[in-house]
């Protein structure tokens, strides 16, 4: 059941423009087209925004958002979005104006692709470079899906790479690292905080002759480390996983690398993967204190891309998450801008019950709608929760699921708007999950310009208490982390 506020109009309690947006061509093509296919419009330093209603006085702290921001590359197209070269976006909040900006991610790839004057990586490129690229091992680190703030640091993630630093102020690119000799190979773009442990959890995959799953710990006070090190059989593509008081969880779908296209260049990037149903899933459960003792099992195939919370009690662990049937979706994806079907309609808020002694999964529906990307209050992650935050259908408004009984408290956006992930802000003190501000940002087709919407979660079917225009549009953005003043 879902039931939602009226949509508002596209002029509603509208102030006048910016002069960047006044003057701003009228937007062409669908906004699925412009989100997921045209690059950044050049670096933005923080500037002025345009504010339509009235930020929240204890809106204090930082929105930081990370997505594809350039989709070609010397005149020649990307296969797939998730090629693009990251760009993050932020704004401001400190009391006064919000303040916004964004700039492209100069990994080292992207620096010397520059000075070359021409492409030198990704699966767009002729056979021949790519195959030499191959053999010598050698890619580009876009950082282009999400990101992580750590001990007063800020790092771009892409799940085949080490984590990108990035000046939190400047947002302008220090340089990879390996957390001081830490990092084995890759760190996913999907790390998970559990608040009772102080602690942030992730995780690389490691290819090769054998392939090995790195699990690491990021504690809030100390160094990074190393938790320990598994085999898994295959190359799975593992994008996520979840993390609860006392385990880490993955769902290892039965997708494989293709060694030899990936080895010699043949193919695309929708080609690099296959997918092989009479593998089955594999569970896996790591407990924290004793990640030398996992269990695992097989179950029947699913594919995920995005955990929402997860939770243990006795014999049990309790996941949340969002299911598909398999991994069209990722070639989907893919074809954006010449499909008319949005790429997450098979996308279904699940819950899986995990039965330890037995090593047995059970997963159930609890909702209908389709839905992606979410997130639960930051105190109870790690914990049992009552309600997550969902972007819904394609983009097309937001929700509030009440766990308990599967409905979901909704704000549709007008058709010429999309929205991305919603990020929740707590309010000071609170104990309702539902009070604190969930914070999106948006597109707006008909003024081409992107806005940050504020919504109180206590009314989300109201709509925006405010809404943040920056004066110029920003691509598809993934991923995204608000950081505290």
């Amino acid at each position: 059941m879902i039931t939602s506020g009226p949509t508002p109009t596209a002029t509603a309690s509208r102030p006048a423009p910016s002069s960047s947006a006044a003057t701003a061509a009228p937007a062409t093509g669908s906004l699925t087209t412009l989100l997921w296919t045209r690059s950044l419009r050049g670096d933005r330093d923080l500037g002025p925004t345009v504010v339509e209603g009235r930020v929240p006085d204890d809106l204090r702290g930082s929105l930081y958002r990370n997505g594809p921001g350039a989709f070609e590359s010397f005149g020649r197209r990307y296969a797939h979005p998730f090629e693009g070269d990251g760009a993050l976006t932020t704004v401001r909040f400190d009391g006064a104006a919000p303040r916004a900006g964004s700039r492209l991610t100069e990994s080292a790839g992207l620096v010397e692709e520059r000075a070359a004057g021409r492409a030198l990586y990704g699966t767009h490129l002729p056979w021949a470079r790519k195959l030499a690229n191959a053999l010598r091992g050698k890619g580009k680190n876009t950082a282009n899906t999400s990101v992580v703030a750590w001990q007063g640091r800020l790092f771009a993630l892409m799940e085949a790479a080490r984590p990108t630093e990035i000046d939190p102020v400047t947002l302008r690119t220090i340089g990879e690292t390996d957390l001081d000799g830490v990092i084995h190979g890759w760190f996913s773009a999907h790390p998970h905080r559990v608040a009772s442990r102080r602690t942030t959890y992730n995780f690389g995959v490691e290819y090769g002759r054998k392939t090995k799953l790195h699990l690491y710990a990021l504690p809030d006070t100390g160094p990074a480390r190393t938790l320990a090190t598994l085999e898994l059989d295959g190359g799975p593509m593992l994008h996520d996983f979840i993390a609860t008081d006392e385990h880490l969880v993955f769902f290892v779908s039965p997708t494989r690398v293709n060694a030899l296209r990936a080895l010699t260049g043949i193919g695309d990037f929708t080609q690099l993967f296959g997918w092989k149903p009479e593998l089955g899933t594999e569970i896996i459960v790591v407990p924290i204190d004793d990640p030398s003792a996992p269990i695992r099992f097989k179950t029947d195939a699913f594919y995920q891309w995005h955990f929402a919370n997860a939770w243990s009690r006795p014999g049990e662990v309790v996941v949340d998450y969002v299911r598909y049937p398999d991994f069209g979706s990722f070639a989907e994806l893919g074809h954006l801008a010449d499909s008319h079907q949005p790429a997450l309609s098979q996308a279904r808020y699940h819950r899986a019950v995990i039965d330890l002694r037995a090593r047995r999964l059970r997963s159930d529906a609890l909702a209908d709608a389709v839905c992606e990307f979410p997130k639960v209050h930051p105190r109870v992650e790690g914990a049992a929760h009552q309600v997550a935050w969902l972007a819904l259908g394609d983009l097309e408004g937001l929700g509030c699921l009440d766990v308990s009984t599967g409905a979901i408290t909704a704000h549709r956006v007008p058709a010429h708007q999309r929205v991305s992930e919603p990020i929740f802000v707590p309010r000071a003190g609170a104990t309702d999950e539902r009070d604190g501000h969930v914070l999106a940002l948006c597109f707006d087709g008909q003024r081409d310009e992107s806005f940050v919407a504020i919504y109180d979660g206590r009314e989300l079917a109201a709509g925006p208490t405010a809404r943040i225009w920056l004066g110029y549009a920003v691509p598809i953005t993934f991923h995204g982390v608000w950081v505290p003043a």
